[in-house]
């Protein structure tokens, strides 16, 4: 070093911090499989499904099938958890049972593409909250930066305007989104090569295929035309209101990094999650959602054990002095919101 000149601190080699903890996490036994926890997890929430649609058949053409429709709404999203579950390998190490489990429960169970989700939501997990990287922020029906918001016209910007409104009401139709684009997927092509990779795009087809037919033949053969429509229209409406409640917590109103920003892979995980606090029935009706960062940190961590790797994983934020977001569930919302309303400023003014 020249006479004189001013010695630089040193750089601190952030890349060990994540395998600091990830040492911590796997002596605690917290990465290893959790085989008897999943077969009772798959065996009450399978059950809870199937009797659900025994139910509806049994009680034939009844208004009563309304409130049940409701309920199936929420054994449906318990089913999209596993499904959830399986595509980050939480409960087998092999891919094979993983994507088993995994076409069961999204294609056939719940008509949803698992193969497209799988591809987006590792996007997701690998850039989170990132505007060109992340799928699950970028302009669509709603926006989350001013700079999408200033591209919106016509209906679009009016939207923007009021979006923070728009928001549990647009849920509802997310149900109905997530079987369009799982159709899309299967079948969408650009430049005459399909647009999703998909590992089983025959098999994930064929299923859909079963699953609307058999949705559609249960409901008509057991009761009239339009109570079958309204059965339709509460199940789906209330399973993407479900769906959206529980993601929509976890990564809106943190902070979105861009291309300038250089974070590590913990810090770019931990700075944009946010965890929700609560008992474990929080735990089952997010489907362990609520331990985002956790989860965002070690994906493939069984979601029973999420809940003990929490403590050590807050204590190493706490040790690097790196932020850690928790709230309780209303207030997430009530930040997510507060998101939503704040984008939409510069086209009110």
């Amino acid at each position: 070093m020249a006479l004189g000149a001013v010695a630089e601190p040193p750089v601190r080699r952030r890349g060990s911090d994540y395998a600091q903890l990830s040492r911590r996490i796997s002596q605690a036994g917290l990465l290893e499989r959790r085989p008897g926890w999943y077969v009772t997890r798959i065996a009450l929430t399978l059950g809870a499904f199937v009797a659900g649609w025994v139910a509806v058949f049994l009680l034939g053409d009844s208004w009563w099938q309304l409130p049940l429709a409701a309920l199936m709404a929420v054994a449906t999203t318990q089913v999209a958890f596993l499904g959830h579950d399986a595509g980050h390998r939480q409960m087998f190490r092999r891919r094979g049972p993983s994507e088993l489990v995994g076409l069961l429960a999204g294609n056939a169970a719940v008509g949803l593409s698992y193969g497209w989700w799988v591809d987006k939501h590792n996007r997701h997990h690998a850039n989170p909250n990132h505007e060109d990287e992340d799928p699950d922020v970028g302009a669509g029906a709603l926006v989350w930066t001013p700079e999408q918001a200033l591209e919106t016209r016509g209906f679009g910007r009016w939207v923007a305007q009021r979006q923070a409104y728009f928001f549990f009401p647009m849920l509802l139709l997310e149900g109905l989104n997530l079987h369009v684009a799982s159709i899309r997927a299967i079948v969408g092509k650009e430049d005459g090569k399909y647009a999703v990779p998909m590992r089983h795009r025959a098999v994930e087809a064929a299923l859909l295929v079963a699953h609307t037919a058999a949705y559609v033949a249960l409901l008509l053969a057991v009761m009239s035309p339009v109570k079958a429509l309204l059965f339709a229209v509460v199940h789906q409406a209330l399973w993407g209101l479900y769906m959206g409640c529980a993601f929509a917590p976890n990564h809106k109103g943190m902070p979105m990094p861009t291309a300038e920003d250089e974070l590590d892979f913990l810090r770019k995980q931990v700075l944009t999650s946010r965890n929700v606090r609560g008992s474990r029935l929080v735990d089952t009706t997010l489907g362990g959602l609520n331990y985002q960062i956790e989860h965002h940190l070690f994906p493939n961590m069984p979601r029973a054990n999420l809940r003990r790797a929490q403590p050590i994983v807050r204590a190493f934020c706490v040790e690097q002095g790196v932020p850690y977001a928790e709230t309780g569930l209303v207030e997430s919302y009530r930040q997510a919101l507060g998101h939503l309303h704040e984008v939409g400023r510069p086209l009110r003014g």
